[in-house]
């Protein structure tokens, strides 16, 4: 029975416990976060990882009027716990249910809504400056993971932060690296001995006196400090990073001592300017299966607690469209020595772990930055290489400028592989890949594919080695449609598109995952309905097959368009625009795609079905405009 939990219905609450009953509240918290993920699913290791530190944050610091910034957010579930959402922590990531991530619509313990990593300092620093704006008196501490650190954002804002000299508390949350008990419990005793009041006291008394010395003060100050980091560097010199950015360092610490990590909040909530703590927790922390494999259990599907073992059925599945790329990916570097592979911190991911295991010199994981690792492929491209980028949607937009300025404009043969392409599910707006249509359909020299299945995506794969310039294709998240596979790789002429099943009436014109829907549509159409629908599998996005949609324009009264993202500026108005362009304007164009909002979270299937873009909404849709 979980009874300090159940007193918690704020952070309030959590105060009023005794430092030493803390322990038991975080080993209930992970117990109820371990049952509701083996449930529903999410993001498992990251958030196990961080329950004491979760727990000491909201214990010192003031919130909601404290402003606590989480990066990426898939590690707040234990801060949703704390903050009145106990009850309904049991709809995480359900339709209608808790978003996954932090969400201000949720809360107002949630300041920022996050998803994409890197983040939380500029956020944070955005907070406290309007805070001294506002002339408010309040503490803003951002918590970043070191895999988000590898991100240009994160040292753009240290880099602002130090410069300021504003208060700001940074955590640095490193789960990767490990500290032995010496190491940690010496690392302790100094930062509670650095962080002090007494230290801090005497350090400001110091400089006092020294810099009032008349033309050798400074010098000397600048001397006795030099010997003080020249100590701390000693023991901890990881830190000589963030004190150059202009931030005082403390640090490494446990992340799971409760006493030490609460001493040491309360002692740097007394100091100004601003501040980095490290702390090293461990992914997975209090879950033997997520502790043995963060990486399986960092987002996870429902699961059985006793063993690990993901649920869901034994039966044989399609191979992930991941999958085939990665088989594909391998296979193309084989025959190819100008292929190399490139991912942002998702080698696993992305499929790419599989080339990277027969060709591992071949391999780049650039970590959580996507705009140098396009532009690093750029560069690779330019000397006659043929990178293949592998990097979900919802990041790659990212990397926008790098691949229309140092991609698309020298017109370079960089393949951008879009995986989870459309909507994704239960991970929500963050990661929906619903506008990669949009934002490369304008930029010149781009050619655009999405496959119908998983055998059109190796060829499409393959058919990119033959195009000289930038390529994207993209590919929604999950199993393919158990289609037979080519044994071999064939050309797909750029810009051609193919006639599924012929009709008279209507003609559908479909993009990628919406294919297998329409022509499950069609078959209904035609024999419950009597209408016989034509189905054009519509490949490339661009350049447009020109001729065949010609003829759909002046042979079909009606022509419905369905693709898995945004409608503006997608490839339902690209239809509009050639028919404007060339004046053909008998038939009526009826465009489907994703509203203009942001899509919620939910299962793919329910999406998919409340927007219209199953085999019931595409029928409906016909139906409902026919005559």
């Amino acid at each position: 029975m979980m009874k300090l939990l159940e007193k918690i219905h704020d952070p309030s609450d959590l105060r009023g416990l005794r430092v030493e009953d803390l322990p038991q509240l975080a080993a209930e918290i992970r117990s109820f976060i371990i049952e509701t993920v083996a449930r529903n699913g999410g993001h498992l290791a990251s958030s196990l990882g961080v329950v004491e530190l979760t727990i000491a944050l909201h214990y010192v610091f003031a919130t909601p009027r404290d402003l606590l910034v989480w990066d990426v957010g898939h590690q707040a579930y234990a801060h949703k716990i704390l903050t009145g959402r106990a009850q309904r922590f049991a709809t995480l990531r359900q339709t209608g249910g808790l978003s996954g991530f932090p969400k201000r619509e949720e809360s107002e313990y949630d300041t920022f809504n996050v998803g994409h990593s890197s983040t939380s300092i500029s956020a944070a620093l955005g907070m406290a400056l309007a805070a001294e704006h506002q002339k408010k008196r309040q503490r803003t501490v951002a918590v970043i993971g070191d895999g988000s650190m590898t991100a240009g954002l994160a040292f753009e804002a240290l880099n602002h932060a130090g410069s300021l000299d504003r208060d700001l508390i940074v955590v640095l949350n490193d789960n990767e690296m490990s500290i032995s008990p010496n190491v940690g419990a010496m690392s302790a005793y100094l930062n509670r001995i650095l962080t002090g009041s007494t230290v801090n006291r005497l350090r400001h008394d110091v400089k006092s006196v020294l810099t009032n010395i008349p033309k050798v003060g400074e010098s000397v100050f600048k001397m006795v400090k030099r010997a003080e980091e020249s100590f701390k560097g000693f023991v901890i010199p990881v830190g000589t990073i963030f004190e150059d950015l202009g931030f005082q360092y403390v640090g490494p610490m446990p992340g799971h001592d409760l006493a030490t990590l609460i001493e040491t909040f309360e002692n740097i909530n007394h100091l100004d300017g601003p501040i980095l703590l490290h702390v090293v927790t461990k992914k997975g922390k209090g879950y033997g299966p997520a502790e043995a494999d963060p990486a399986l259990f960092h987002g996870i599907g429902p699961f059985d607690i006793a063993s690990g073992r993901k649920l869901g059925s034994t039966k044989k599945s399609p191979p992930s469209y991941t999958s085939v790329f990665g088989r594909t990916l391998t296979t193309l570097a084989a025959v190819d020595e100008r292929v190399v592979g490139i991912t942002a911190a998702m080698p696993a991911g992305t499929g790419v772990e599989m080339m990277a295991e027969k060709f591992p010199d071949r391999v780049y994981d650039v970590g959580i930055a996507e705009q140098h690792g396009v532009t690093m492929a750029a560069g690779m491209a330019s000397r006659g290489l043929r990178p293949f980028v592998a990097i979900y949607s919802t990041f790659m937009q990212r990397a926008f400028d790098q691949v229309l300025h140092d991609v698309a404009l020298q017109n370079l043969p960089v393949t951008l592989c879009l995986d989870r392409a459309g909507v994704v599910g239960e991970d929500g707006p963050t990661h929906h890949g619903t506008f990669d249509l949009s934002y490369l359909r304008m930029i010149p020299n781009m050619t655009i594919m999405a496959p119908k299945d998983e055998n059109e995506f190796q060829h499409m794969l393959f058919t990119t080695l033959k195009i000289d310039g930038p390529t994207a294709i993209r590919y929604p998240r999950g199993n393919g449609l158990g289609v037979d596979m080519d044994k071999e790789l064939k050309e797909l002429p750029r810009g051609s598109w193919e006639v599924l099943r012929p009709g008279r009436d209507v003609v559908i014109l479909a993009v990628g995952f919406c294919v297998a829907p329409a022509l499950a549509a069609a078959e209904q159409l035609a024999s419950e309905d009597g209408i016989e629908c034509q189905v054009v599998n519509c490949r490339y996005v661009k350049p447009f097959d020109e001729e065949l949609l010609q003829t759909c324009l002046n042979d079909f009264k009606w022509v419905f368009t369905f693709e898995e993202n945004v409608v503006a500026g997608g490839f339902g108005g690209g239809v509009l625009e050639f028919m404007a362009a060339e004046n053909l304007w008998s038939a009526r164009v009826v465009t489907t795609g994703l509203p203009d909002h942001f899509v919620p979270h939910g299962t793919p299937d329910q999406l998919r079905h409340d927007l219209g873009l199953d085999a019931v909404g595409i029928r409906r849709k016909v139906l409902d405009s026919y005559q």
